[in-house]
C-alpha cells in the first residue's frame, strides 16, 4: 500500500465547496494524495509548497483567476513542468483556446464528466 509520501499528488483548485469535496473524495478513494485550495492565490502557494504531480484548475476563482494563475505558473522555471488541467464550467471556445495558449495540459468541462470520469482522464496525464 502506498504511503502519503509515495502517492501521486493532486492539487484541486476550486472555489465551490461541494464540487471541491466531491472531487477530493473521488481522488482519495482512488488512491491519490489530495491537496485543495479554494482560491487562486492559495492555489499558487500550494503549487509552490507541494509541487503536485498534477493540478486541476477551475477558471472562475476569487483572488486570482485560473487563467492568470496558469500564466504565472508557466512563467516560473521551477513550476512550469507541473501539468495543469483546466476543470471548469466555462466551455466557450475563446477560454479553451486561451487555456491551451497559456500551457494547459488539458481542458475539461465539468458538466461533461462524472467525477469518476475525471479521475480516469487524470490517470492518462499521469502515465
Amino acid at each position: 500500500m502506498a504511503t502519503e509520501e509515495t502517492k501521486q499528488k493532486i492539487l484541486i483548485i476550486e472555489d465551490d465547496f461541494f464540487i471541491r469535496e466531491l472531487y477530493e473524495r473521488e481522488f482519495r478513494n482512488s488512491g491519490y494524495a489530495v491537496f485543495i485550495a479554494s482560491d487562486g492565490a492559495e492555489g499558487l502557494l500550494k503549487i509552490e509548497e507541494e509541487m503536485p504531480d498534477i493540478v486541476l484548475l477551475d477558471l472562475m476563482l476569487p483572488k486570482l483567476n485560473g487563467l492568470d494563475l496558469l500564466k504565472t505558473v508557466k512563467e516560473k522555471e521551477e513550476l512550469k513542468k507541473v501539468p495543469i488541467v483546466i476543470l471548469t464550467n466555462v466551455g466557450q471556445e475563446p477560454a479553451i483556446k486561451r487555456g491551451f495558449e497559456l500551457g494547459a495540459a488539458g481542458y475539461m468541462v465539468k458538466s461533461a464528466y462524472t467525477p469518476q470520469q475525471v479521475v480516469n482522464e487524470v490517470k492518462t496525464y499521469l502515465k
